[in-house]
């Protein structure tokens, strides 16, 4: 987007976030007020900080992310009149949320909408969501789909020899958000075929995902790997990807596995049946259904002839549906209604 516009990128703190825009010689500001748990104090700060900076740069179009800067960035838009968006990366009330926390984000969402000029979300689930309940009228919120940048075929899946252990992977944070242990359980109890699991992610509940593998006996077939930056490489090295989760917005990693040419086995929770097509690239299980996981699972496994089919499948919606390319002309074509408005 840099031929087009002048980004700068505003973020709170340093960390693996800047590191990447360094390297890319994105111009970015570091706010020292902005942090991710709610602070009154420190929130306050922020909204000032975040207003003498826009008012340093003057932009002609705020772009929000996540629901804290989302909050604090709209509010500085429509007090400084510069027209914003923010973009839900699936909404904090989505289902699978605990109930406490989804009443408390449907009203601070329904509040800091109207500060909003637009609204994108990543998936026709959450926009849904988001009129079930009445955070902003219908013209005022888009569908953008997710999309990421191609990779060389050299990081495309060519599964492995009959015969040998299929090679599965997940990645995904251990955090309460994913199930990593309705995964181990059900692998468990498919002991008797040959497989092993690529865990990428770290996080506080991975001591217990290694307890249970420990108790269940198949600690030696999970590879526990934490964060890692070959994620590309890592996927194009297995035969299928899996995700277990009990809520989602669009997840990119599934975009990453179906680039790859990967069967996609997914809880089927937020927008993930808008990428994943059932039967078609890779299978859909309720939330916590561990019958249904283990009986996919065995497919995949029992099957190198399918999971090719599906991988294919899969890779070929990527290139229909969920390049980065189409990703950029869509938000861009959102880029360029709001600031007509603006303008008219």
């Amino acid at each position: 987007m840099m031929g087009e516009h002048d980004v700068t990128v505003m973020v709170g703190g340093e960390g693996p976030f800047t590191e990447q825009l360094r390297e890319r010689s994105v111009p970015y500001v570091s706010l020292k007020n902005l942090v991710r748990a709610i602070h009154p104090v420190k929130d306050a700060k922020a909204v000032f900080e975040l207003g003498r900076r826009m008012r340093e740069l003057r932009p002609d179009l705020i772009s929000t992310h996540s629901a804290k800067a989302g909050w604090l960035g709209r509010t500085v838009g429509r007090a400084l009149r510069i027209p914003t968006l923010f973009t839900a990366h699936g909404w904090s009330f989505t289902e699978g949320v605990p109930a406490m926390q989804r009443r408390v984000y449907i009203g601070v969402e329904r509040l800091t909408a109207t500060l909003a000029t637009r609204v994108i979300t990543v998936s026709d689930y959450d926009r849904n969501l988001a009129l079930e309940h009445r955070i902003a009228p219908a013209d005022k919120i888009v569908t953008v789909h997710n999309g990421v940048h191609d990779v060389d075929p050299a990081h495309r899946a060519t599964h492995g020899a009959m015969g040998a252990p299929v090679r599965l992977i997940t990645v995904a944070r251990f955090e309460a958000q994913k199930d990593h242990l309705l995964l181990i359980r059900s692998l468990a109890s498919l002991r008797a075929r040959a497989w092993e699991l690529t865990i990428v992610g770290d996080g506080p509940l991975m001591a217990a995902s290694k307890a249970l593998a420990a108790e269940l006996g198949v600690l030696d077939r999970i590879h526990f790997l934490g964060l890692r930056k070959n994620v590309g490489e890592l996927l194009a090295a297995s035969d299928a990807f899996v995700l277990v989760t009990n809520w989602e917005g669009f997840p990119r990693s599934i975009l990453e596995a179906m680039r790859a040419g990967l069967p996609v086995i997914s809880s089927s929770v937020g927008g993930v049946a808008e990428s994943v097509k059932e039967g078609v690239t890779g299978y859909l299980v309720p939330r916590g259904d561990q019958p249904a996981l283990t009986d996919r699972l065995a497919r995949v496994m029992d099957r190198p002839d399918l999971r090719a089919e599906l991988g294919a499948n899969g890779r070929a919606r990527y290139e229909a549906e969920f390049t980065f390319e189409r990703l950029l002309a869509n938000t861009q074509a959102v880029y360029r209604d709001v600031l007509g408005v603006r303008a008219a």
